[in-house]
């Protein structure tokens, strides 16, 4: 069994075996459906990947690791980009692919209508993570092993001591914890129909993320929409892929699969913006309680950061 020990390290985590094997898919996953932002059609496959490579992205032979080196600050979502070629909207399969266990993957993008440099977005699907979790379950996983056949042990990264990011009063936090667990609170007082909410997990694991987290769709005020359109985001969205609040008549589209959905939905996205901690095929989510007010996608990437040491 081969580990890996070139981790980028710090002081704030110790990186310690999960007891596991590193994982990937059994087969490939096809799925094509409409962008977010774009509104342009997208298709994804998804492919076994050695271990020790992680999860990276193949767009027109362009390799584009999943990794916080390559996050883009963008509005309203995840980008990653290496050498001009970029890919959006990242965060909800990465999301299920870390609950899964899906620790090393190929994950291929065909999008004839983007520009040269552009993959574009992942389909929104109906704006939550449930159609990546069913595709996983679909073809199941397997003990992946490295190019010259050698299994390797996953490793998880374990928070020594508090750490955290902060702009006005947003905040995303980890504390030292034996399991990873998520409290996550957002303040929408313009809608009273979301208000304030605070969502808290026991733990994380595959089968709380599938029936807990992943159904949870992504959400917009409704008085906010004209406004980015305005800016070229979220042309292709619809009701059919986001729940949608008005501030004086509450949702638009329910019923709600959680009374809390929005604060889910944010659960969602934190661990699709942590995964990409991830480094050789390990675990990405790091072992912590982590503690979130009022955040984001930039924040996310900004905790990730802070615990690689930069």
């Amino acid at each position: 069994m081969t580990a890996f020990n070139s981790f980028r390290s710090s002081k704030l985590v110790s990186w310690k075996s999960t007891g596991r094997l590193q994982q990937t898919l059994a087969n490939c996953i096809e799925r094509r459906g409409k962008a977010l932002h774009s509104g342009k059609g997208s298709t994804v496959r998804l492919c076994p990947g050695f271990a020790g490579e992680g999860r990276y992205f193949d767009y027109r032979s362009n390799l584009i690791p999943a990794s916080i080196d390559f996050v883009q600050v963008s509005p309203l979502c995840t980008t990653l980009c290496k050498n001009g070629f970029r890919v959006r909207t990242v965060e909800h399969l990465l999301s299920a692919l870390e609950a899964a266990g899906v620790d090393n993957c190929r994950i291929e993008i065909e999008n004839l209508d983007a520009e040269e440099r552009d993959a574009e977005q992942i389909p929104i699907f109906d704006g939550s993570a449930r159609e990546w979790v069913e595709a996983v379950d679909e073809v199941g996983l397997k003990v992946a092993t490295t190019r010259d056949g050698k299994h390797c042990e996953k490793m998880a990264a374990h928070v020594n001591e508090p750490v955290y990011v902060w702009r006005d009063d947003s905040f995303v936090s980890a504390f030292p914890s034996n399991v990873v667990k998520i409290s996550y609170g957002i303040s929408f007082l313009q809608a009273p129909a979301i208000g304030s909410q605070w969502f808290s997990t026991p733990s994380v694991d595959n089968l709380f993320y599938t029936r807990q987290i992943a159904l949870a769709r992504t959400f917009c005020i409704y008085e906010e929409i004209e406004q980015m359109r305005n800016v070229g985001l979220i042309k292709g969205g619809s009701l059919e892929n986001a729940i949608v609040c008005c501030t004086s008549k509450g949702w638009l589209n329910p019923p709600l699969r959680f009374n809390d959905e929005p604060c889910r939905h944010k659960v969602l996205d934190l661990i699709g913006d942590l995964s990409l901690f991830a480094q050789f095929g390990n675990q990405g989510l790091p072992v912590a309680h982590i503690v979130a007010y009022k955040g984001g996608h930039a924040l996310h990437a900004g905790l990730a950061r802070q615990l690689m040491g930069e």
